[in-house]
């Protein structure tokens, strides 16, 4: 009996370091080796199956079972290599990823955007961290990742298996309206830092991650889903800036990057060529001088940036002459894998190369343990991805990036006893900020302004204001994408510029670069960056104001002349 539990223990520790062994193994080292199970469902495959492979279809669960018995046909059809997940709910969504996994020949890859976790697609139901502008702001790097860590459990609970993230374009552009409140910010060391964590994070705990959008989307004022942004900026700049994050993230191992659809004529003077299409930036800078090895996805071929010039299928066939590894959301999957197979045919492209980059994608399938696939268990699936410790940390990242540009000694005169009006901007109704703050502040009286609210309304509220001694404002962006500029009109504008007084604090739960569309703004007593408009950054700023939080987060980005990059009070 002792002897066989004695054997039964090793063939456990035999299999556990196995296992083991697979999951630790640099992802990149892992795919580019020989295995077993590669060869061996490579080998059932016929030519047309490996081409799909590298084709990956959208998915949503919230258009409908229609929708979703359409988008099942065609990976039964056409054996595409993966799905990427759009907007839903968990349970359906988990419901789907059985449905799909089940039909498909080879396991799928099963991706989302989740720059901020689940909550990006599935807004409602799941949690959403702070956007990469406000963990730009945070100092302890330890958080985020802790945060990638606990957005790849979420996705492994779902049945995910690749987040498209982290954005690593350096914004340097305020007016930029597609990366924005996305980036980390404008300083290239502080993004690479940020996407390290995070990335390291998720990689630690078996997804895979993609690095977004090469060669360095950050410094656009065109959205490449509608049209080909073009960067008119030299090599040497691009390598020095936005290129920087890409070297600095491939060489501490990155799975993946992502690559942007935008016209380079620094780095490839065709013309009207995205960056998607070019082998030059893709093999000639990607794989070969900065050595990636990686898996390369495009962006979505579907975006205006890419079929503007390259219609009827030709993007597909030119993203994998450029080099590309997975392509997202083809235009017409089917249709792309005829012509790919006839441009094999016409030797366009390489069956050697082919083949190699199938047996990448099913190597990386077998780093994520897809041999070894299991449904999505459904029970408890909603408490699993809003747990407890989960939402503990995202209130310690909110409080984390919390910024105090100005008022450190202002903050520290409130009074709790002294007459206070809270105003909240830009809101409906009373705000968690005003409940929060009434509770502390006793003698206190909330008012509302619209982003819409006319003069009468604005002079009826400036009247009573005169009866107060403090005063704390707060300028809310409701709109899930918050932008450059707040969605106010000029009275209310015009409002807030007259409130930047010696007696009030302005609380700012917006993207900080809409700070610089206030004049005198600087002039009032203390203001508070809390960079979004949720719950718990308006908890982390009223605990500012009411003394329980010692700020230490650093602005992101430059704002004006008053509030550059690196600005932030520390209170510790």
């Amino acid at each position: 009996m002792l002897r066989k539990s004695f054997f039964t223990g090793l063939i456990t520790l035999l299999t556990f370091q196995v296992v083991t062994a697979q999951t630790k193994t640099s992802f990149v080292n892992f795919i580019n080796q020989e295995h077993q199970w590669v060869d061996s469902v490579f080998k059932t495959l016929n030519k047309k199956q490996r081409i799909a492979q590298l084709f990956m279809v959208r998915a949503h669960t919230n258009l409908g079972q229609k929708y979703i018995d359409s988008v099942a046909k065609v990976i039964k059809k056409e054996k595409l290599g993966g799905v990427v997940l759009f907007q839903g709910g968990p349970i359906r969504h988990a419901y789907m990823i059985n449905k799909y996994q089940a039909l498909s020949k080879v396991p799928l890859f099963m991706a989302l955007d989740g720059e901020w976790g689940l909550g990006m697609r599935l807004v409602d139901s799941t949690i959403s961290f702070p956007y990469q502008m406000a963990l730009g702001a945070v100092q302890n790097e330890q958080l985020i990742y802790q945060m990638g860590q606990e957005i790849a459990k979420n996705f492994k609970r779902i049945g995910l298996n690749i987040n498209f993230a982290p954005v690593v374009d350096v914004n340097n552009n305020p007016n930029n309206p597609v990366i924005n409140f996305r980036s980390f910010g404008e300083n290239k060391e502080n993004v690479t830092r940020k996407a390290a964590s995070y990335m390291r994070g998720m990689m630690d705990e078996g997804i895979i991650t993609s690095l977004k959008h090469f060669p360095g989307h950050g410094d656009t004022d065109v959205d490449s889903h509608y049209d080909l942004p073009k960067l008119n900026f030299t090599a040497a700049r691009l390598d020095s800036l936005e290129l920087y994050p890409f070297k600095e993230l491939t060489r501490q191992g990155a799975s993946g990057v992502m690559v942007a659809h935008m016209n380079i004529p620094a780095l490839d003077t065709n013309a009207n060529l995205p960056s998607s299409l070019s082998h030059t930036i893709i093999t000639g800078i990607l794989k070969e001088r900065l050595n990636f090895k990686g898996l390369v996805f495009t962006d979505a071929m579907d975006m205006k940036g890419v079929v503007k010039y390259f219609q009827d299928g030709e993007a597909d066939v030119r993203a994998i002459i450029a080099g590309n590894d997975v392509l997202e959301l083809s235009e017409n999957s089917k249709r792309a894998i005829k012509k790919v197979r006839k441009a094999v045919r016409k030797k366009r492209i390489s069956k050697q190369d082919l083949d190699a980059r199938v047996k990448k994608i099913l190597a990386a399938k077998y780093w994520l343990h897809l041999d070894e696939l299991k449904p999505v268990m459904i029970e408890n699936l909603y408490q699993d991805l809003n747990n407890q410790p989960a939402k503990m940390l995202n209130q310690q990242l909110a409080d984390a990036a919390i910024t105090l540009l100005k008022g450190n000694g202002a903050v520290d005169s409130l009074n709790a006893n002294l007459k206070t009006a809270v105003i909240s901007i830009g809101a409906d109704s009373i705000t968690n900020f005003q409940y929060i703050l009434n509770d502390y502040f006793k003698n206190s009286s909330n008012f509302v302004v619209g982003a819409q609210a006319s003069a009468t309304e604005i002079a009826n509220v400036t009247g009573e204001l005169e009866k107060y001694d403090q005063i704390i404002v707060a300028l809310h962006d409701q709109r899930l994408r918050p932008q450059s500029k707040l969605n106010y009109n000029s009275e209310v504008n015009l409002f807030i510029s007259q409130l930047a007084t010696d007696k009030t604090i302005f609380n700012v739960f917006a993207n900080p670069y809409a700070i610089a569309t206030f004049p005198g703004i600087e002039n009032a007593k203390g203001i508070v960056v809390g960079y979004q408009n949720d719950a718990s950054f308006q908890q982390a700023s009223a605990k500012v104001l009411m003394g329980e939080l010692k700020t230490s987060g650093k602005l992101p980005v430059t704002i004006n002349t008053f509030f550059k990059y690196g600005d932030g009070i520390n209170m510790n």
